[in-house]
């Protein structure tokens, strides 16, 4: 079994770049889904954020309000570490449990585990080969004002509570510059797609 982190920042656009990898054959485990199921009213994480961070970052149906919980950690570090203490050991738990049973359905499986902070929280020696999903910071504001509708300074924040982009790419084995078409993008897929088949030959 071949097992990829997938990572990037916010608003690159990982999760189009993932679902690509998805439809080659790929098994996909999504961050972003295992940090909602660990946070679904009721559930362990759900408990402590609400203990910790009050009633006030809730929806009506009581499920967290991402963004209204973001607007209390992004930009103080102390709080947004509290979160990450919270969530990360419980979503890295479930996706250990999940890389298990994929690797007994599929021994020969490629597995894109789309970890946003895969860098961040030191998990890079977890997986066997690092993917970035790169694009500009000026990019990344631009994509993150629009799909958030939040404002640059609001984007900036954000963007600055990961670590750079460009930083990222000292730990990655391949690169999706996807600042261009998305025909470009495609292309870029398939040729590292071809290259981890060849890669899983040689376990």
């Amino acid at each position: 079994m071949l097992n990829i982190g997938l990572t990037g920042g916010i608003a690159s656009g990982k999760s189009t770049v993932a679902k690509m990898f998805q439809e080659k054959g790929a098994y996909l485990i999504d961050f972003d889904v295992l940090v909602h199921s660990v946070e679904e009213p009721g559930a362990l994480a759900w408990e402590k954020i609400v203990e910790n961070f009050g009633t006030e970052i809730l929806s009506e149906d009581r499920t967290i309000n991402r963004v209204k919980l973001g607007a209390v950690v992004f930009g103080d570090k102390e709080k947004l570490e509290k979160l990450n203490g919270i969530v990360h050991p419980l979503v890295f738990e479930e996706w250990e449990r999940q890389i298990v049973d994929i690797k007994k359905k599929n021994p020969d499986a490629i597995v894109i585990s789309d970890i946003p902070l895969l860098i961040e929280v030191g998990k890079v020696d977890e997986v066997d080969l690092v993917v970035l999903v790169y694009i500009s910071q000026e990019e990344q504001i631009r994509r993150l004002m629009e799909r958030d509708g939040c404002s640059r300074e609001e984007a900036l924040v954000r963007i600055d509570s990961q670590m750079s982009i460009d930083e990222k790419l000292w730990y990655s084995d391949f690169v999706v510059d996807n600042g261009g078409s998305l025909e470009e993008t495609v292309e870029q897929v398939n040729d590292i797609w071809e290259r981890l088949l060849e890669r899983k030959k040689q376990l």
